[in-house]
């Protein structure tokens, strides 16, 4: 898929050549001076003209007529220097790699010299090209009918860089181009509807996961999870015919099993509410109630390819949430793992339910540190919106780890507050130690305020993702439908954690 060369060699013939353009001037100088030359000094022109622009994000593609091998080149517009960086790179990036994949080329070339600044080197580009190019170029095909013209998609990119050791750009490739593929992967099963991906579909997923990288891997079934007392996992599991599975991936990058980081993600494969049931709007969609599990699964993919010195267990309590004569109901009482009972107000509040046990399995595992991922409640959207996911935490060294690998990937978190009032109302029962809906006020919060009650006291962060984890709009980093966010900054997170003393 990728190639490097050392030097611009213009004679190379490409499909395309792809180049980077800051606004400085109206002047071709630095790592475009040479190709200018070949133009004999029109590309300057053409920049003068206005018909090569550098305003951010603009593309503009230019016919070489012979002048160099390549037949086109794609000028990428990067703006002003000064406001440049990381994610802005990325998100020119994936704008261009989109025009090209619309061309139907097959083979391109990116100018990697022209991409760098002040604030972003060359491995941080070769980083940002590969994995913009695979989250821009991703698409779920469906279920459509397929045509019988085969597909064009592009299959060879050549970077050429000239400033850096060309195995220190392999490998920022590669890198790159792990964490898109591993995003994917992710926005994949979030896009299966509900009655192609169950939990046995993700548990299978999952073995598959665990052959290809080595991870050692347990599936509980039904009777395995009824042995060890998952009394919440099971009550939401009550209705359906599908039987549940808890997912266990294990990766061990230090000699002892030490250090240990759980990353939790829930794995509700359609939510009907229950009986507590969502409205016949609120319900479509609901297949990507798993979109935390997903996010896990594709950080522990990434995790597989790069192989970090880090000890990580991943688990994952799938099942669906349906309506039946054994479904749970509202005024029912269970009692967790943990040994806490718990009074369920509410059935469509099954996600926290799950982690519940999920949160005391991973413990059981070994977890030291733990990092929740579920499309929890509608609460978050009302506070955050659509492009924030909201983080809560019982410590605060930990959620910085977390925080700044979001910031570094490019996927925002704001942390929403957790005070002992909040725990409170989740305490606030009759009849057991718990309650799992004290109200809509605060809904994000009390629901957070709920698994950190499983915790007990063990370094935690939850990252509700119900606002991100899909998009109505087509971007430059992906198509409309599922995002796989969290999968890139729990990947990061894993890859640059620093054990808490």
């Amino acid at each position: 898929m990728f190639d490097v060369k050392k030097e611009m060699d213009f004679s190379s013939a490409h499909e395309g050549l792809i180049v980077g353009v800051f606004d400085k001037s109206e002047k071709f100088s630095g790592p475009l001076e040479n190709l200018d030359k070949q133009f004999e000094g029109q590309l300057t022109e053409l920049v003068k003209a206005g018909d090569i622009s550098a305003k951010y994000k603009n593309i503009n593609k230019v016919h070489s007529f012979g002048k160099i091998g390549s037949k086109r080149i794609w000028f990428v517009g990067l703006g002003k220097e000064k406001e440049f960086s990381f994610e802005k790179l990325s998100e020119a990036l994936g704008k261009v790699f989109k025009a090209v994949k619309g061309s139907k080329l097959q083979e391109i070339a990116v100018f990697l010299d022209s991409f760098t600044s002040e604030k972003v080197d060359e491995l941080e580009a070769a980083h940002a090209v590969s994995e913009a190019f695979a989250l821009s170029t991703y698409q779920f095909n469906g279920y459509k009918q397929k045509s019988n013209e085969p597909e064009k998609k592009v299959e060879q990119v050549t970077v050429y860089s000239e400033n850096y050791d060309l195995e220190d750009i392999k490998a920022s490739l590669t890198v790159g181009h792990a964490f898109g593929k591993g995003t994917n992967s992710a926005r994949t099963l979030v896009n299966i509807p509900g009655n192609l991906l169950t939990a046995k579909d993700m548990a299978n997923y999952a073995l598959e996961l665990a052959a290809k990288y080595s991870f050692e891997v347990e599936i509980l079934d039904k009777e395995e999870i009824e042995k060890l007392g998952m009394g919440a996992f099971l009550a939401v599991n009550q209705g359906s015919t599908e039987p549940p599975k808890m997912i266990v991936l294990k990766y061990q990058g230090k000699e002892q099993w030490q250090d240990v980081i759980g990353l939790v993600g829930k794995g509700i494969t359609f939510d009907t509410g229950g009986y507590s049931i969502k409205t016949k709007a609120g319900i479509v969609g609901m297949k990507s109630d798993m979109g935390g599990a997903a996010a896990v699964l594709g950080a522990m993919e990434i995790i597989g390819e790069l192989r970090p010195e880090q000890n990580v267990v991943a688990v994952i309590p799938s099942t669906d949430n349906m309506i039946s004569g054994n479904a749970f109901k509202p005024d029912d009482v269970i009692t967790a793992m943990s040994g806490k009972t718990i009074e369920v107000l509410n059935t469509d509040a099954e996600g926290r339910l799950v982690l519940a046990d999920a949160v005391t399995y991973a413990k059981h595992h070994g977890a030291e540190y733990l990092v929740d991922v579920a499309t929890l409640t509608g609460g978050v959207i009302t506070a955050l919106g659509l492009h924030t996911t909201g983080a809560m935490t019982n410590h605060e060294t930990l959620y910085e780890q977390v925080l700044e690998a979001s910031m570094e990937a490019g996927e925002p978190i704001w942390q929403l507050p957790l005070f002992e009032k909040d725990k409170e109302r989740v305490r606030n029962s009759k009849v057991a130690d718990l309650n799992n809906s004290p109200g809509s006020e605060g809904h994000a919060i009390v629901a957070g305020a709920f698994i950190g009650e499983f915790t007990e006291g063990t370094p935690w962060v939850h990252l509700d993702i119900a606002g991100t984890s899909t998009t109505s709009r087509e971007h430059d980093l992906g198509p409309a439908g599922a995002t796989g966010v969290m999968t890139r900054t729990l990947a990061l997170f894993v890859e640059r954690f620093e054990p808490i003393k």
